[in-house]
């Protein structure tokens, strides 16, 4: 039996009778629906019904989108429901993470180098007060894989950064907000991602850490979160062959995702680590979960093996005939299926979602709208940007630059994405107010055909005073590595940073912290997390000594290798 009156829903006895009196009121069809968490597409009200909510799921998410329509699509969703429903978003960095007007506050691994705890409390406000306007009730946040390995292209800067301790405070820090907000969290990616050098979107990754390793790493961040009160835990498609092991012995010699893995699931985070709360997979489109199993078993097994809900779907409809064969043919068994369902009401009824349907309070009022990027959330974020700049190194003492030592200033953004150009006009808008003369770089165009002609040195030297590496390489699924990339020929073209040693030259990271593993030759080098506009502002007033450097490296930019300090 399920203690609803216990953490993390601390239940009434009124809470409980509506948990037990929903279920019985409805059919396996509807029962079966809450276990799913789609994606939603569009705002049109038929779409919203017709392929939303006459499927009877427990939540759905919708991607970064417009404010009103947003607005207008959750409170259509819960209007028309038959249960109220969890509304997510990735309210990692901020609120626009949900509405494209919301505030861009900073990436995890800002708020860590801007000090820690104090900034990731901000963050989970104003990602959570933001959501909570256009109706979310429910963070996928805060991350709380450890950034332990700097080859790992999908964890970065969406981390706390290396230090267990940190991650810990940060999130404990994260779920206070969100809890203030009356939005429920889900810690993710159970059991821990960062230990390899692979992305669960392109295949099942793997935390290798020894049990004893990860229970005072992973395992202690995420027991301290569930003492905290964690409503729910997302689980990754990421095996664990050491714990998956120890608890059976028998354990098939093949990665198996923790997302269908009994052993992680059920003895590791519900018996080991005392998790009474609900369990959803990560997406289940990922191949990290799509590989492992036929899908047709996968989708029913998922449950059966103690996962509560399912996030989203390669086929909607093909996955719910999935799961009511799978319950047919006893993949998944009655007893799980109460046990799934009975969570995924209590999360509902912890966050008073049916007594705000009961008293018609369930809907936002568009007057509270007026939060959305207001001027006490955008002030936050750049005074987090401000603290966050870090200065890696300054071997050369180029800083602060200035238009009478640095006028002609050559510019390069690298990282081919869709804010590359709002990136650059803003970089180039504060560097032409401050009175240097920005030259973009164009790309060279080389034909292989003739003999190459390169700019001379001599002619280099002569155009230029100073060059400006702005590296904007973001994190994205489906990639095998997050590196700086050349078209330079040979390593000869102006692409490339072979001039260090003739002209002053600098590296500003926006998006990842180890790119002065691609560019050791960098005397000076600095990290900034993300890339929105406060940060970039903030850049600009540190290199040009309008303030001081406050930023703490959240990780080791040198990688572990002692000659990129020099």
């Amino acid at each position: 039996m399920i203690d609803l009156k216990a953490a993390p829903f601390h239940l009434s006895e009124e809470d409980v009778k509506w948990v037990e009196e929903t279920k019985e009121s409805l059919t396996l069809e509807e029962k079966l629906g809450q276990l799913f968490f789609p994606i939603g597409y569009s705002p049109n009200e038929q779409y919203l019904q017709h392929e939303i909510l006459d499927r009877n799921p427990g939540g759905v998410m919708f991607r970064t989108g417009k404010t009103e329509e947003l607005f207008s699509a959750y409170s259509y969703l819960q209007e028309h429901a038959k249960v109220p429903m969890l509304l997510s978003a990735n309210l990692e960095a901020g609120g626009d993470g949900i509405v494209e007007e919301g505030t861009a506050f900073g990436k995890q691994m800002q708020a860590a180098a801007a000090g820690g705890p104090e900034q990731a409390y901000r963050l989970g406000m104003v990602s959570c007060s933001e959501a909570q306007a256009v109706g979310c009730n429910y963070a996928f946040a805060p991350v709380v894989d450890i950034d332990r390995n700097y080859h790992n292209p999908i964890t970065n800067v969406r981390t706390y950064g290396s230090d267990p301790k940190m991650v810990k405070e940060c999130a404990l820090a994260y779920m206070k907000a969100a809890k203030e907000c009356g939005t429920a969290v889900s810690v993710k990616h159970f059991p821990g991602d960062g230990v390899d050098e692979v992305d669960q979107h392109i295949l099942t990754s793997v935390n290798s850490l020894s049990c004893e390793e990860w229970d005072q790493t992973y395992g202690d961040v995420y027991r301290t979160l569930i003492e905290a009160g964690a409503l729910t835990v997302m689980v990754g498609h990421i095996a664990m062959p050491a714990y998956q092991k120890r608890l059976n012995p028998d354990h098939p010699k093949k990665l198996i995702p923790a997302s269908l893995s009994p052993e992680l699931l059920q003895k590791l985070l519900r018996e080991q680590l005392g998790f009474n709360g609900m369990i959803i997979t990560d997406a289940t489109p990922m191949v990290g979960f799509l590989a492992a199993m036929d899908r047709e078993r996968s989708v029913p097994y998922c449950i059966e093996a103690g996962c509560d809900m399912i996030l989203f779907n390669k086929d909607y409809q093909e996955d719910l005939e999935f799961m009511r064969k799978g319950y047919e043919n006893g993949i998944l068994s009655p007893q799980r299926l109460d046990d799934a369902l009975t969570r995924i009401l209590a999360v509902k009824a912890a966050l008073g979602l049916h007594k705000k349907k009961a008293d018609n309070t369930l809907l936002p009022k568009k007057e509270g709208l007026s939060v959305i990027g207001c001027a006490k959330h955008q002030e936050w974020a750049k005074e987090c940007a401000r603290k966050a700049v870090t200065l890696v190194k300054d071997t050369q003492n180029l800083l602060p630059v200035s238009p009478e030592k640095h006028k002609r200033v050559l510019f390069e953004i690298i990282g081919k994405c869709p804010s590359e150009q709002r990136v650059a006009d803003r970089f180039i808008r504060d560097m032409e107010a401050e009175g240097f003369e920005m030259i973009r770089y164009e790309e060279e165009v080389f034909d292989f055909s003739k003999p190459m002609r390169f700019e001379t040195v001599s002619e280099f030297r002569s155009k230029y005073d100073l060059v400006i590496y702005i590296g904007n390489v973001e994190n994205a699924s489906n990639k095998t590595t997050n590196r700086l990339n050349w078209h330079a020929p040979y390593g000869a073209g102006n692409n490339i940073p072979w001039f260090v040693e003739v002209v002053l030259t600098m590296f500003i990271s926006l998006q990842n912290p180890y790119h002065l593993l691609d560019v050791p030759m960098m005397k000076t080098y600095i990290n900034a997390y993300s890339n929105h506009d406060a940060m970039i502002d903030a850049v600009v007033e540190k290199i040009t000594g309008k303030s001081a450097f406050e930023g703490k490296n959240p990780v080791d930019p040198f990688c572990g290798k002692e000659y990129l300090a020099y």
